[in-house]
């Protein structure tokens, strides 16, 4: 079967990456501003981008299959986003097909009373994937960062301790053998207007809709800059930001799973060798019980 290629998905993984930023978190607020929501860099048609989602899947879902089976790395993704920016999408239409059994995902909403009662990571630890597995994170603990950073409710010197101890969590993630990939979803507000009216107006989408979504909106500027700012200072040539355009969801889906499949690819998973004792004794027996 022909897979994409894989220099395709080196120029989406080069072409969507932030790398380098400025640490001070209080700076960097305009990385987003040059963003397009709307943009479709590399891709064809629409056509052919569905085309080739559908190969991207077959891919995908036999490297997780090996990963799985593997059970010595973990793949983390992390998805962060506005309010109907399409995480709950992406986790649908990319992982659709994939084998439950070693996939999951996490939501994290505003913490509980009993989460409340310890540091911000502790929530967040024991939902990290088992080797073996994959799990995505819809949201995370990013937005113990950028809230803060939207609504300017701590300082600078908080903002740095958090965003070192979330550096420090994911480097213990990391050596212990799970991959992080960090995607943000960048949708325009004109684009989000047009969907927070779709859950308004269709019926069967009103579960979606949150007064609170609105009253989030109207601090838009401020999380623009918080999202620019918090990219801005977690990302390094190790550790890199992808910023996907979503304004359009096909794009979207062709994009994001063009970045897990390369992810695996790179990770390399293969299925285990394992010895079976007295295998042709074994595979006898069953065969004389089908009377073969």
């Amino acid at each position: 079967m022909a897979y994409a290629e894989q220099e395709m998905l080196d120029k989406v993984w080069l072409h969507l990456k932030v790398d380098t930023g400025n640490r001070d978190i209080l700076e960097g607020g305009n990385l987003l501003e040059s963003k397009d929501p709307a943009a479709t860099p590399l891709a064809g048609p629409k056509e052919k981008c569905l085309a080739e989602i559908e190969l991207l899947r077959l891919e995908l879902e036999l490297l997780q299959e090996k990963l799985h089976a593997q059970a010595t790395d973990s793949l983390l993704i992390v998805l962060q986003g506005l309010d109907a920016s399409g995480k709950d999408g992406t986790v649908r239409k990319v992982f659709d097909g994939v084998n439950p059994q070693g996939v999951t995902v996490e939501g994290f909403r505003a913490p509980t009373e009993e989460e409340l009662k310890h540091d911000f990571l502790w929530r967040v630890h024991s939902r990290t994937p088992y080797k073996g597995a994959i799990t995505i994170f819809n949201r995370s603990h990013y937005e113990d960062l950028i809230v803060p950073c939207a609504y300017r409710t701590r300082t600078k010197e908080e903002l740095h301790r958090i965003r070192d101890e979330i550096e420090h969590f994911e480097a213990l993630l990391q050596a212990n053998g799970t991959r992080i990939v960090r995607i943000f979803l960048n949708i325009s507000k004109q684009e989000q207007t047009r969907r927070f009216l779709e859950r308004i107006e269709i019926e069967k989408k009103h579960w979606k809709f949150s007064a609170a979504d609105l009253v989030t909106r109207e601090h838009w500027s401020d999380f623009q800059r918080a999202y620019s700012q918090v990219i801005s200072a977690t990302s390094d040539r190790h550790r890199p930001w992808h910023i996907v355009p979503s304004d359009h969801k096909w794009y979207r889906d062709w994009a994001i799973m063009s970045l897990v499949v390369r992810e695996l690819r790179d990770m390399d998973p293969h299925y285990p060798t394992k010895v079976i004792d007295g295998v042709e004794q074994l595979a006898a027996q069953l065969r004389s019980e089908l009377g073969t």
